[in-house]
């Protein structure tokens, strides 16, 4: 049970590194697409250009690591996908046959063949590789949702989930604000890549044109959608943890004893066995209002609710949480301080700015990741929130020394994996924004 839940928890992990950098750079080579449109600027088609390869390289990794995830349900999860496939089989599915062979289709398109498909015609490519790469996220998050808040769903005779409405499903509001909050996080990636290579061609005065726009453009997104991950998508989706997972909001606020105008910690350390959190820095009243829209509403605590329904790990949640939300001050308040150099016209000359948008490129994969584990950890010790638990989930049959062999090949097969996407990506960065010879 315990590897099992390793297995998927690292290669779930390593997975997402890749599609969370291509949704939200679909978005942006489509705007560089649409002012390529609007005005005949060649550098516009070119940072496209450039940026569509290293969407390519991604998506081709992001696949190969992505097919064990499904197989994992069978082979680690069958009691899960026996009780809970007969609903998100139908969203796993629309994934696969939908939105990812409209992905893949266009994404040939959108590389290879931009003299043939013309200037409008690349652009509809362009635009179809986003859809199909936006739907392919949500239907991904509805499943995801669906375990976090089940609706839509009825128990069959044998006492299986089965879809009652499948409309009720897919729209699910946890769905809706998760997918928004996780899009934003994916653009965030994605700007803050772009403007790491601006910032470092800037720095190594190359191509300096095209560095110039990638710094308009990523620390303009960067902000944009920091600003949209607080408010208000952060917002609706805190508002909906204090709703309906109230154990996840106490453990990852560090609150252990139900409060009234509960205070929010900015820092401490959760001491589990004492039920205290040490040491912490905390804003009066500020939690109650964020949870529930008013100072004086009272948070319930850990201890309002039997241990058996508490998170597996606590401590882990509570920094994982604290993670995102620091990494991610720390990403706004840097594209705010670039935006406002940017917009005085000296970010350019500012080297130490450009340094730290230089270095900063790891911190969303940082905060993303812990953002998942924020959000996995808070539901459990349940795999359907409420229905069914983590421990009755996995495969009966299956051998733990098997989980622990496969578990050892994955981390040989993702170490060569990652070396040569890092090599890959590497050299289309060395080369820059000029087009291989032979490429459209």
């Amino acid at each position: 049970m315990l590897w099992d839940r390793l297995q998927f928890a690292f290669t779930v992990t390593y997975h997402y590194l890749f599609p969370q950098l291509t949704m939200g750079l679909s978005f942006l080579i489509v705007i560089m697409k649409w002012k390529y449109l609007r005005t005949n600027g060649d550098m516009w088609n070119r940072a496209a250009r450039f940026w569509a390869r290293i969407f390519a390289i991604n998506f081709a990794v992001g696949v190969v690591t992505g097919i064990p995830l499904e197989f994992q349900f069978g082979t680690n999860w069958a009691a899960f996908s026996n009780y809970a496939g007969g609903v998100i089989g139908q969203t796993l599915a629309m994934e696969g046959v939908f939105a990812f062979f409209l992905e893949s289709s266009f994404i040939g398109a959108f590389v290879f063949g931009e003299k043939k498909l013309g200037r409008r015609g690349h652009f509809a490519a362009a635009l179809g590789v986003f859809i199909g790469s936006w739907l392919s996220g949500y239907f991904i998050i509805a499943t995801n949702a669906f375990m976090q808040h089940p609706v839509g769903y009825a128990v069959g005779p044998g006492g299986d989930l089965q879809l009652s409405s499948f409309w009720q499903f897919v729209v699910n509001p946890w769905a809706i604000w998760e997918y928004l909050h996780n899009m934003c996080a994916s653009v965030i990636t994605a700007a803050t890549v772009v403007a790491a290579v601006g910032a470092l061609w800037q720095l190594n005065h190359k191509h300096e044109e095209e560095a110039h726009l990638f710094l308009k453009v990523g620390v303009i997104a960067a902000l944009v959608a920091s600003v949209l991950q607080i408010f208000p998508t952060g917002d609706q989706n805190g508002k909906l943890v204090a709703d309906y997972q109230p154990t996840a909001l106490a453990a990852l606020e560090g609150v252990f004893a139900s409060t009234p105008r509960a205070p929010l910690a900015i820092i401490g350390q959760p001491d589990v066995n004492k039920g205290t959190l040490e040491n912490p820095v905390v804003v009066p009243g500020v939690l109650s209002f964020l949870a529930y829209g008013t100072f004086n509403a009272t948070v319930q605590g850990l201890t309002a609710f039997p241990k058996n329904q508490w998170p597996d790990n606590i401590s882990l949640l509570y920094y994982s949480y604290h993670i995102m939300v620091g990494l991610g001050t720390l990403i706004l308040a840097l594209m705010a301080v670039s935006t406002i150099l940017l917009w005085t016209k000296r970010l350019y000359k500012t080297r130490p700015v450009l340094w730290m948008l230089m270095l900063a490129f790891p911190f969303p994969y940082i905060a993303t990741t812990a953002g998942w584990l924020t959000t996995e950890l808070g539901r459990q010790p349940w795999i359907v929130y409420g229905l069914l638990r983590t421990s009755a989930a996995s495969s009966p049959m299956l051998n733990t020394g098997d989980v622990v062999f496969t578990t050892i090949g994955f981390l040989g097969l993702y170490f060569v994996i990652g070396v040569i996407f890092l090599y890959l990506v590497g050299r289309e960065i060395a080369r820059g924004p000029a087009p291989a010879e032979g490429r459209s």
